[in-house]
């Protein structure tokens, strides 16, 4: 199938997330903040870590649970891996940002977010 040329942004469009996406759409969840983590920004709420961003590697890291961890990476194992080791075992989560459609990355950063939201409200109680 030929795509006409007028087509061609909203194609592309759907399927890169750049930084400036990723940072939006973190800080756009309810008390999100952003902070230094090491040599990277991060994304937390509740003083815990739900994202990371990865610049150099134009990747996301997300902190999931085990299960949609296993979902995601499922779909795609070249655009969702779990993080090498320790790190991965726990549910961090690596996301190719090149690769991603922007309404999985965004599905994947809410339940890192509602995962370390939840944990943190059982903690306080």
């Amino acid at each position: 199938m030929i795509w006409p040329v007028k087509d061609l942004p909203v194609i592309f469009n759907a399927i890169m997330v750049d930084m400036e996406t990723f940072r939006k759409w973190a800080l756009a969840l309810p008390d999100a903040v952003e902070a230094p983590h090491f040599d990277i920004p991060s994304f937390r709420v509740h003083k815990k870590i739900f994202a990371t961003m990865r610049i150099r590697e134009n990747r996301a890291c997300l902190k999931l649970s085990l299960n949609d961890q296993s979902v995601f990476c499922a779909y795609d194992k070249t655009i969702f891996f779990p993080v090498p080791g320790y790190w991965g075992q726990q549910g961090f989560t690596f996301i190719d940002l090149k690769k991603v459609r922007k309404d999985m990355f965004k599905d994947a950063l809410t339940a890192a977010y509602n995962e370390v939201a939840a944990t943190t409200k059982m903690k306080k109680k």
